[in-house]
Parts: structure tokens; C-alpha cells; sequence
């Protein structure tokens, strides 16, 4: 797939991993449309890149359902999430503990259905952000973890739906391997586990191997979205080292 002149949604695309996205796109002609609740970060990437931007809080089902509506893009990507309390099992509440689930997932829910209800086109592709989190656990983050693989397992989900229906919508799982320093998300869970062992957050992030800042992390979005040895793959991990790898192909 060229992404030269096709339409594309970030939510969660004016910092981070979401806006080294957002950096790739513009670099290979895509129109962007990012999507955040700040508006001083959304009004800074738009200056500097001039992609459209919209206010939104991602976990109203009603801005789905707008957005998607009003653009009806030819790629999706459901980056936006919540920063996790970082504590001990023991030590967090519910409201702490549930976090990722009440932001993430409840977002992941929403976009999903409304890609599938409205519906966006034939061909469209629907990028779902997960975490090497969802593999390994993060025993720091509360259901960071669990949030993180369920929206992995809706990803299948919306899959089988949109197959039934016959709507030839791809939904595919992004899997980062390892924690990424530069990011909110990344930097705190960065810093709890290497504070709990007494070293620096680079030493600790250095056990991943080569390092995958926000702008790489990007370029191995580009190349799921472009190579067609990916397109009808399910689950992608990327990394620093290896790049991109299939974690899980096509289900029927």
C-alpha cells in the first residue's frame, strides 16, 4: 500500500510514540489527521508538520463516531492511552489498578465499533496499539498488562466480525517489544523498574537491545502499512533490532 494522498487518523498523535508516527506519515505523503485532547500540543504539530487536527477526548463514544464519520479514513491508528499509576500489586487501588482498561480499552471499544458500524470502506486497515506488556506481563503497571492484551484480542475480534459481515476491513495489533524512552508511558515504567534496582532508565532500557526511539517506531509502522509481506498479518512486534516481526498471521 502506498500511503502517498491517503487519509489517516492517530488518535494520540501530537506526542510521542504516537507523534513519531505522525512524522513518518507526513514524510510519505500521507493526510493526517491527529487526534488529542491538548490543545497546545495538537496546535504545535500542526505548525510544524501542517496536519489537520482535532480536540477530542477518545474515550467518547460520540467523538468515534463523529471523526470517523466526518473523515472516514483509509487508515486507522488507535494509539492514544493512558500513562499507568506504576506501584506493587498491593499497593494500588482499583481506580489506580484500572486505568489503561477505563482509557485504552474503553477508546479501543469505541473506535472499533464504530469502524465496523458505520462502516469505513472496503480496504481500509485499522492499526490497534498494543505493549510488550501484553506478552511478558508488567507486574509495576497494574492491568496495564491485561489492557494491553485485551485490545490485542479485540483486534481478532473486530477481525471475525468484519469477515461475517463481509466489510474488508483489516484491524491488526501493534506490539512494541521493549520500553521507549521519550515517551509518557515509556519514561515512567522506565523509571519505576530501573529506580526499584537501583540503576539509571537507560541502563535498564538498554537490556531490550538497540533502541527504538518515537521517529523509528514510526518508520516500522510505515513498513507494516507498506510491505506487502504484512498486509494480512494480525499482530506485528517491532523493535530496535529486529525491526518488524510477525507475531501472529491471518486467522480464517
Amino acid at each position: 500500500m502506498s500511503l502517498r494522498d491517503k487519509s489517516v487518523i492517530v488518535t494520540g498523535g501530537s506526542r510521542g510514540l504516537g507523534l513519531g508516527l505522525v512524522e513518518a506519515l507526513v514524510d510519505h505523503g500521507a493526510k493526517v489527521t491527529v487526534v488529542a485532547r491538548g490543545t497546545e500540543a495538537l496546535d504545535a504539530v500542526a505548525a510544524r508538520l501542517g496536519v489537520a487536527t482535532i480536540a477530542a477526548d477518545v474515550t467518547e463514544e460520540a467523538a468515534a463516531w463523529r471523526i470517523l464519520g466526518e473523515i472516514r479514513p483509509d487508515i486507522l491508528v488507535l494509539n492514544a492511552g493512558a500513562k499507568p499509576p506504576m506501584g506493587r500489586l498491593d499497593q494500588l487501588s482499583w481506580t489506580d489498578f484500572s486505568v489503561a482498561w477505563e482509557t485504552d480499552v474503553r477508546a479501543g471499544l469505541y473506535w472499533m465499533q464504530a469502524s465496523l458500524k458505520l462502516p469505513l470502506r472496503p480496504g481500509s486497515r485499522v492499526l490497534v496499539g498494543s505493549s510488550g506488556a501484553a506478552v511478558t506481563g508488567s507486574q509495576m503497571s497494574g492491568g496495564y498488562g491485561g489492557a494491553k492484551r485485551m485490545l490485542w484480542f479485540m483486534a481478532k475480534y473486530a477481525n471475525g466480525v468484519s469477515q461475517e459481515a463481509k466489510l474488508g476491513i483489516r484491524f491488526q495489533a501493534i506490539v512494541p517489544r521493549m520500553m521507549i524512552l521519550g515517551t509518557g508511558v515509556g519514561d515512567t515504567a522506565a523509571g519505576a523498574y530501573a529506580g526499584s534496582m537501583g540503576i539509571t532508565s537507560e541502563a535498564f532500557v538498554a537490556r531490550f537491545g538497540s533502541p527504538m526511539p518515537p521517529r523509528a517506531f514510526g518508520d516500522r509502522v510505515i513498513s507494516v502499512l507498506e510491505d506487502p509481506r504484512f498486509a494480512d498479518g494480525l499482530v506485528f512486534g517491532l523493535n530496535g533490532d529486529a525491526g518488524v516481526t510477525v507475531m501472529e498471521g491471518e486467522t480464517a
